[in-house]
């Protein structure tokens, strides 16, 4: 790799680390000044702080090393330091497409009609987003155990045939059919994640256009901008369409990374940036779709003004 290349990809990493951060604690700031002034919280604030600290443990422990090894420090992490940042990525990664699945099945079943198959869940759901919050994270503990026996440090002075090279770590190359299955293990939580932010996402985009449809004579009334409808729905639409292009694009590039025998730098350069693309551009899709953070300011003296105000769905 020329110099030229390693700076420029350092730049990249830097810059998306660096926005990714400050997007995500920005986030976590809304709810410490929401914890601090005594506010209640909506359900689903709980699962958006585990998204946010799933999004940070993912941008810093694969940004800052892969930013380092960019502009040109090699060999700086020990076995044991590689395979706790590997796990650690893998782990904040996987709770943050699970923290982000738990939240669009919630929703789901929070707008659903009364008469819909939903409706008996209604009352029980808020009950198990803990729950399944922290069976989200105790699953992608035990699950990526298996970074700690393929990831090692870089090891320049002894026969790299064996390993990938993932820049500032490598990678313990075994056979084909231990490395496909590898493959599958490491994608299959995400393939289900995917399948269910899909159904549960078109499940809404169901519910509110029928329910614009059935309110259209209310909007014919009313001026010509568009009805919270189609605002919610594209808003949904934006948010599912980029979680499922950024991490279905993540998955095959790690799938065809895991399989290859001698996978190419850039592929492995180009892996790393796409898997940090959702935990980095999340924070700011969610503002987009909750506008009270937009407003922390204005939602701080309310809550100040009047200690019962709540922020319940």
């Amino acid at each position: 790799m020329a110099a030229s290349d390693e700076v420029a990809l350092g730049i990249i990493f830097l810059s998306q680390t660096v926005v990714g951060v400050l997007g995500n604690s920005s986030l976590l700031l809304h709810y410490l000044v929401l914890y601090f002034t005594g506010s209640k919280v909506r359900h689903t604030d709980l699962i958006l702080q585990h998204l946010i600290v799933a999004n940070l443990l993912a941008l810093l422990c694969r940004g800052v090393p892969q930013t380092v090894a960019a502009f040109g420090v090699k060999d700086f992490l020990s076995d044991a330091g590689c395979q706790l940042l590997f796990y650690l990525h893998r782990v904040g990664r996987g709770v943050s497409i699970g923290s982000t699945c738990l939240l669009s099945v919630f929703q789901a079943i929070k707008i659903s009609p009364e008469d819909s198959s939903c409706s008996e869940f209604k009352v029980k759901a808020p009950k198990y987003i803990a729950f399944s919050i922290y069976l989200s994270w105790i699953l992608y503990l035990f699950v990526n155990v298996i970074y700690l026996m393929y990831v090692t440090r870089r090891r320049s002075n002894k026969n790299i045939t064996i390993l990938k090279d993932f820049g500032y770590c490598s990678g313990v190359r075994h056979d084909k059919t231990t490395d496909s299955l590898y493959a599958v293990l490491i994608t299959l939580p995400d393939v289900v994640c995917v399948g269910l932010m899909l159904w549960a996402s078109s499940s809404m985009v169901l519910i509110l256009h029928r329910h614009k449809q059935r309110m259209q004579h209310v909007h014919k009334s009313s001026s010509h901008r568009s009805s919270p409808e189609s605002r919610a729905t594209k808003t949904i639409l934006l948010l599912v369409s980029t979680f499922v292009f950024l991490y279905t694009l993540s998955c095959i590039f790690q799938v065809c990374v895991a399989v290859f025998y001698n996978p190419h730098w850039l592929l492995v350069m180009i892996t790393a940036i796409v898997a940090g693309s959702f935990p980095a551009v999340s924070p700011f899709l969610l503002m987009r779709r909750d506008s009270s953070v937009s407003r922390l300011g204005l939602s701080w003296m309310r809550n100040r003004k009047n200690p019962d105000f709540g922020r319940n769905m």
